[in-house]
């Protein structure tokens, strides 16, 4: 009997053969992706540096593991001192109530005494920095239109340090360096790798919005925390799930992981205490500012659809129908109802008293109604919720310094916080200046590092639709789920630094591109040279930027001339 298979298919197995069009694309260096199995898809191991690295700084093959393994805590723990080291430094300087901490500050001194925010007069900034002690806090209730949680936090500093600018920006402070040991270890685990988890990080740690909102007594940074907190809960919930799932499924003789659509599609993965955590931060982000309601939203999306597929790669046929069946309703309650209770429970100080603003509404104006049947301090709170947003909806005034959310990206119109122009000699400015100084503290990113998060947008998002790559995917949500709301709120006064909520995102966005510059595993020696090269030149050029223009961050007294240089752009004066 005659062979039907073409001649260059006798005597091989024509599986084993690329199709037509991947070995056309050989001449053009195409290569097939490796086999990857089934328990590394699940589960996948963390990158291990070449074995050609460890000669060239004459460490020893015994020391590599016990490296490794402290290098995983160690790396974070050194690029959060350094950040820690930059935000701390001379914190209380600009002393003074810059920009909207003449609300914050005073309301979380308020809120840490006596549990509700009081009306304070106007044009007392003054005396609070010059004798804080001598100023009484309010007993009238004051009308505010943010919750409570960020106003704590940043009353527990003022509770250790005083009420002073020191303070009130403590832990702030505090909460911008965990924020960068954070990105660390959720970039190492999202990338499986400890140098790109900490480059994400250090890329963090020198991003002028970041600095600058973590020496600031606002409230986006408190935000921020919560929203990436949440964000690396659900990243270990993933892998906790996935485990759980590779654990359950057959090994044949070869002890080699099967998919296995009955477990796949029926396996109750139970107890998940990281989405449990992940719901509590995602209810202090709302209880911080109501805009954490949205990425509330857009994450529980995110997490439903890795449950999808974690189950697919498991083996099920139809892996929608047994997420609505055995996950849906668990994700749900450990979210939703977890976050609900948290944004209430943070209330509490509102709460307890009779003095709050709107605290008697249900006893007075709002006797009487359909829901007299709810307690009148939750019938008050709604009350007060609904006129809040109200407030906020119809906050059209114009700012000098608001800004569209499209311009954001690019540091189209940054924020001055403070300013002030010392003649020489005087205020830190320099006796010899040829004209008066400029001491600013501008909430502007460090342009280089936004202008290549540009491009790393692009590239993730690429990644995501074109190469289905999760990780990609799952930064690209964080950065939508903090950006894209605002875009419904154009016709409302905003401005760029509420950008800082998303900015942690963009540095890992920019650290997945410089992995991609870097080289995938296996690459020769002259690939990883170049991509070294570039990325090293990128990552230099940022610091460097972060360095000229730190004057700026931290109103520092310049010559005029050397400010109006760092004016890159018109938008920025």
């Amino acid at each position: 009997m005659t062979s039907t298979a073409p001649k260059t298919l006798q005597g091989k197995d024509a599986d084993q053969q690329p199709a037509g069009w991947q070995q056309r694309l050989r001449r053009f260096g195409y290569a097939p992706r490796p086999v990857i199995g089934l328990r590394e898809r699940l589960v996948p191991p963390y990158t291990r540096p070449s074995e050609r690295l460890w000669p060239v700084f004459g460490i020893p093959p015994a020391v590599v593991n016990p490296l490794l393994r402290t290098a995983a805590w160690g790396g974070p723990l050194l690029v959060a001192l350094v950040a820690g080291v930059l935000r701390f430094w001379n914190l209380g300087s600009p002393k003074a109530v810059i920009f909207d901490e003449t609300y914050y500050a005073k309301d979380a001194w308020a809120l840490i005494n006596q549990g509700y925010e009081g009306s304070w007069p106007k044009d007392i900034d003054k005396s609070i920095l010059r004798d804080p002690s001598s100023v009484p806090i309010p007993t009238d209730p004051g009308y505010v239109v943010h919750p409570p949680v960020g106003k704590w936090i940043i009353g527990i500093g003022e509770q250790l340090f005083g009420f002073t600018p020191f303070g009130w920006r403590f832990m702030v402070a505090v909460l911008g360096t965990l924020s960068v040991l954070m990105l660390c270890r959720i970039g190492r685990r999202l990338f499986r790798s400890t140098f790109l988890g900490c480059l994400a990080g250090a890329l963090l740690a020198v991003d002028g919005l970041h600095f600058v909102m973590s020496r600031t007594a606002l409230l986006d940074l408190v935000l921020m925390f919560f929203v990436l907190a949440a964000f690396g809960a659900l990243v270990v919930d993933r892998d906790w799930a996935r485990r759980r799932l590779a654990a359950a499924l057959p090994v044949d003789e070869d002890g080699v992981l099967r998919p296995d659509a009955t477990v796949a599609e029926t396996l109750r993965l139970g107890w998940r205490p990281w989405r449990l955590t992940a719901g509590l931060m995602l209810g202090l982000a709302a209880g911080t500012k109501w805009n954490g309601l949205y990425v509330m939203a857009a994450f529980g999306l995110l997490t439903v659809l890795w449950d999808v597929g974690s189950r697919r790669t498991a083996g099920a046929v139809q892996p929608y129908r047994a997420v609505l069946k055995k996950d849906l309703v668990p994700a749900f309650v450990s979210t939703v109802p977890v976050a609900i209770a948290t944004y209430i429970a943070s209330w509490t100080g509102w709460i307890v008293t009779d003095k709050g603003y709107f605290r008697d509404w249900a006893g007075t104006a709002g006797k009487g109604g359909s829901f007299t049947w709810l307690p009148d301090w939750l019938r008050s709170l709604w009350h007060y919720e609904t006129e809040v947003y109200q407030f906020h909806v119809n906050l059209t005034s114009g700012h000098t310094y608001q800004s569209n959310p499209w311009s954001w990206i690019v540091l189209g119109r940054p924020v001055s916080y403070y300013y002030e122009s010392p003649s020489a000699g005087i205020g830190g400015c320099p006796s010899d200046a040829a004209d008066k100084c400029a001491a600013e503290v501008l909430a502007l990113g460090t342009p280089l590092l936004w202008w290549a998060a540009c491009f790393a947008i692009a590239y993730i998002l690429w990644r995501w639709l074109f190469r289905r790559d999760w990780r990609a995917g799952a930064i690209a949500c964080g950065i939508a789920a903090g950006w894209v709301p605002w875009f419904f709120y154009q016709e409302r006064t905003i401005f760029l630094f509420y950008a800082v909520v998303f900015v942690p995102f963009l540095c890992l966005a920019v650290a997945m591109m410089l992995g991609a510059i870097l080289g995938p595993p296996g690459s020769d020696e002259r690939r990883r040279a170049i991509g070294a090269i570039g990325a090293g030149v990128l990552v230099l050029l940022i610091i460097w930027n972060f360095i000229y223009f730190h004057p700026l961050y931290t109103g520092t007294p310049i010559p005029v001339e050397d400010w109006r240089n760092r004016m890159w752009l018109d938008t920025w004066v």
